[in-house]
């Protein structure tokens, strides 16, 4: 299956859907993003911007998803900022704490008060 994100105002993500990739494979076998975006305007009878989007995150960094953002500079789709503190990796597109996960098997929690991992008990 190929997945394509249609991109709203501000290129934030609206819907993600799937066609065949049969759709998207032009004669010479070679996948073609705008065959299926051509596919799915013609299909809803509309002119949307829609961005082909890989489950594996094999290109554009991460997996679209309804409230991405699809940034145009980095050709990748990224997550709502999750806190104001984290940062935005650059490689991966993925926000991060400012301090690492403890790695210690334990399950944690943000704590965007104190900027730190609080221990959940169970």
């Amino acid at each position: 299956m190929a997945y394509f994100a249609k991109l709203g105002t501000e290129n934030i993500i609206e819907t993600v859907i799937s066609i065949n990739n049969s759709v998207i494979t032009d004669s010479n076998g070679i996948e073609q993003e705008q065959l299926g975006v051509d596919f799915i305007n013609n299909l809803y009878g509309t002119n949307d911007i829609w961005k082909q989007t890989s489950y594996n995150a094999n290109f554009r960094k991460n997996f679209a998803g309804i409230g991405y953002t699809y940034d145009e500079t980095r050709n990748a789709f990224i997550s709502p900022k999750p806190y104001n503190s984290w940062i935005l990796n650059e490689d991966t597109c993925l926000w991060e704490a400012p301090v690492a996960y403890p790695t210690d098997g334990q399950r944690y929690s943000w704590n965007e008060e104190t900027l730190n991992w609080i221990l959940q008990t169970p």
